[in-house]
């Protein structure tokens, strides 16, 4: 065997691409529980506000209710020693507000935050409006208010449980109660119920939403001809005069756009209305620190030490040294079966490996194969020798003078060429089926043409009856030709075990072709090896049958071509019948 060179050997390739993937998972694996430990420390020790997002809310919510910082300091202080960090509130132009102790200057820090409730930090909040709820303003309503909405928003609740839905009287930041319902509102019933209270606006709220409306149209450049006005939910509508004192929400004739939700202009101009309405009761926009006590950062810088990364650099280095030295062996003992199966087929011999992977399933499958192939050159040659022995003894005969050279020699010669070529084409169809390029030209035919054809062409030379029993008048898509060899090799191979006398039946309905005899049959042991090639049931060669055991053979394969199927039954003594059905 001429060895392989290194690297061409797929020894070299396996250990190779394993190698590679263990560097690339161990340094991968490494990187990343660095990175995660890394990061992991890093937010265990800087605690910033992403964080706790808790400080950011408690400052909004303080800032939305109250017009100054001045009652915050305690506040802040007692959630800085809550959190163990310093907490420090700026003005935009970098004047301490508040700080919750002593530390580094901060004048050039990175703000955490920036507190302003007309203008929240949606990154922090997760909602998508700007405006603090909380910041009420002018719309905070007394008591006296409050009790006359929940009044319609008991009467809306009662609404909704008379219908069978659910719903619940909830009251927002401002006093003003608002129904939700607790269950999905698929029917529109909470509009049937509630909608109306909306349209109940108290003193205070009337007021104040006056001012708002006049500013947006302000916004605006002014209404032509109408009024903005805008609900206690803050919507607004542009509305004609009379609409407006009627309390019509329906936009102006000739007036493209109604509702401040559907025009962008239109909804900033009411979101800077309000920002400017709401300015007077907020505290005013400041900048919020959150930062180590000591060294001023808002998050602390993790690194790994010497010893550290020593550390890591031996563990990692450790394992993949361990799993080269585990992947090498293991690429040995993979390839060992590869490496005996090559040098068998060298050698020609057999080899024997044991095991029920993929290797061990080649080994057997290319051993089954040479063995097959040998018998296929014995059956071969023995096919062979027999016509031509034939042929050259009476040959040689009649060249010494010992058979008369006349018309019986010629027959004889011309009988066993005839056996020979039917041989060859045989062999010639076999390696178009292993070769991939036995075609079949299928069209339309008639069944009935077909059997006729080879029945009669069988006929003169038969000593047995032969039949025909066909169903109407079936047509196939099939290719002629083949299908006549498919059927004369079924016949022939049934006269040939059917002794004089018998009856030989050739009968089909739709695309159902049979072939019967009432010959010697096939026992239960040989029929499943009935298709297999230079299989016959006379074991001794014998050629008293004739034929040269591939005709079944042969006749599988081009029923399977058309994309049908062929089936044997047969009772030992009584006969056979070939069944083949075709696809229509």
């Amino acid at each position: 065997m001429s060895r392989v060179p290194w690297r061409h050997s797929l020894v070299t390739r396996l250990l190779a691409t394993s190698v590679l993937i263990a560097i690339a998972a161990i340094g991968a694996t490494a990187w990343l529980a660095t990175r995660t430990a890394t990061r992991a420390i890093s937010q265990e020790q800087g605690r910033s506000l992403t964080d706790d997002k808790g400080v950011y809310d408690m400052l909004v919510a303080y800032a939305a209710g109250h017009p100054d910082w001045s009652e915050a300091p305690a506040l802040i202080r007692e959630r800085a020693a809550k959190l163990g960090r310093r907490i420090t509130l700026m003005t935009e132009d970098r004047q301490v507000l508040i700080d919750s102790g002593a530390g580094p200057s901060l004048a050039t820090a990175r703000p955490s935050a920036v507190v302003d409730p007309l203008n929240l930090d949606l990154g922090l909040t997760g909602g998508t409006e700007r405006i603090d709820p909380r910041a009420v303003g002018p719309y905070l309503l007394p008591a006296a208010e409050r009790a006359e909405l929940r009044a319609y928003a008991t009467k809306a609740a009662s609404c909704l449980d008379e219908t069978g839905a659910a719903g619940r009287v909830v009251e927002t930041p401002s006093g003003r109660p608002s129904v939700e319902p607790t269950a999905p509102d698929t029917s529109g019933v909470l509009a049937r119920c509630a909608g109306g209270l909306d349209e109940v606006v108290t003193a205070t709220e009337k007021k104040a939403l006056t001012i708002l409306g006049r500013m947006t149209g302000a916004c605006l450049g002014g209404v032509k001809g109408g009024t903005v006005v805008v609900s206690p939910r803050f919507t607004a509508y542009i509305l004609s005069w009379k609409q407006a004192a009627d309390r019509v929400a329906a936009p102006v004739p000739g007036v493209t756009v109604a509702e401040a939700g559907t025009t962008a202009r239109i909804r900033s101009c009411l979101e800077k209305s309000r920002r400017t309405q709401l300015q007077p009761y907020v505290a005013p926009p400041a900048l919020l620190f959150v930062t180590d006590p000591d060294t001023g950062t808002d998050e602390t810088t993790f690194t790994l030490s010497r010893e550290n990364t020593v550390r890591i650099v031996t563990v990692t280095g450790a394992v993949l040294f361990a799993t080269i030295v585990v992947t090498v062996l293991a690429g040995r003992r993979l390839v060992r079966p590869l490496r005996a199966l090559t040098e068998a087929a060298d050698r020609q011999a057999p080899v024997v490996i044991s095991g029920r992977d993929e290797i061990a399933h080649l080994a057997r499958a290319l051993q089954t194969s040479a063995e097959q192939r040998r018998a296929m050159v014995n059956d071969v040659a023995h096919e062979l020798r027999t016509p031509l022995t034939n042929i050259r003894s009476w040959l040689e005969a009649a060249q010494d003078d010992l058979a008369p050279t006349d018309a019986q020699l010629v027959d004889l010669l011309h009988e066993e060429s005839v056996q020979l070529q039917h041989l060859i084409d045989d062999l010639s169809d076999l390696a178009a089926v292993d070769a991939g390029t036995l075609r079949v030209h299928p069209e339309p035919i008639r069944i009935r043409d077909v059997i006729e054809q080879v029945t009669d062409a069988h006929r003169g030379t038969a000593s047995v009856r032969l039949e025909t029993s066909v169903d109407g008048d079936p047509v196939v898509r099939a290719d002629p030709v083949r299908l006549r060899q498919v059927l004369g090799n079924l016949v022939s191979n049934a006269i040939r075990y059917t002794p004089p006398g018998g009856t030989v039946t050739v009968a089909a309905s739709r695309s159902t072709i049979t072939v019967r005899d009432t010959g010697i049959g096939i026992s239960a042991d040989d029929l499943p090896r009935v298709f297999d090639r230079f299989w016959r049931a006379d074991e001794s060669r014998s050629r008293a049958t004739g034929g040269s055991g591939l005709g079944l053979a042969i006749t599988r394969k081009l029923v399977e071509a058309h994309g049908g199927t062929i089936d044997v039954a047969s009772v030992p003594g009584e006969g056979t019948v070939f069944t083949v059905q075709l696809s229509g």
